[in-house]
């Protein structure tokens, strides 16, 4: 204890150190804005953050056609973004034309709505012409890598759908990054 400018205990000194510890461990777990971030959906295991949502399970190997396990919980409400294998090389840009392969499900049903394997060739695009889920999930994927995107309706075809993609549907993708140009 202090008293007078002076320690009476070191045994009490002692115990404090346990107490201050985690009274900073907590404090500096906490934020003053609700939790939220400015920054990208949190990238999950490949970067070996950690995510509060239940992402879709993502099997097969890199490089061949995926399956996709959807949770039963209800879709997240914002872009969140896991990268399954992590690339090498450059790295997307905003402006980029991307080479992928990719599987798209709904969520709600589970239906595999499009595939770039199941046609049996990559696809290429400019980001700038694709929802703007894929402009917002893809910039910082490498050459290599496997993404799982999963995008709200907000960031898809929103309330209206298109073609086989229903009203209001959050769309699971996953995507293997074949080349940047």
């Amino acid at each position: 204890m202090f008293t007078g400018g002076k320690i009476t205990s070191r045994r009490s000194t002692f115990l404090l150190i346990p107490v201050v510890l985690a009274s900073l461990i907590v404090v500096s777990g906490c934020t003053t804005d609700g939790g939220t971030t400015t920054e990208k959906a949190p990238m999950t295991p490949a970067s070996g953050a950690s995510s509060s949502i239940n992402f879709p399970v993502v099997t097969g190997a890199l490089g061949s056609t995926p399956t996709i396990v959807v949770p039963k919980d209800a879709p997240p409400a914002t872009l969140e973004i896991k990268d399954l294998a992590l690339g090498h090389g450059a790295s997307v840009q905003s402006n980029s034309t991307v080479t992928v392969h990719y599987l798209l499900m709904a969520w709600k049903t589970g239906a595999i709505i499009d595939s770039s394997w199941s046609r049996g060739a990559p696809s290429s695009f400019p980001l700038n012409q694709v929802i703007p889920g894929w402009q917002q999930g893809m910039p910082g994927m490498k050459i290599g890598g496997r993404r799982e995107l999963i995008v709200p309706p907000s960031l898809g075809y929103g309330a209206m759908g298109s073609g086989p993609v229903g009203p209001d549907e959050t769309l699971i993708f996953v995507v293997d990054l074949i080349s940047i140009q």
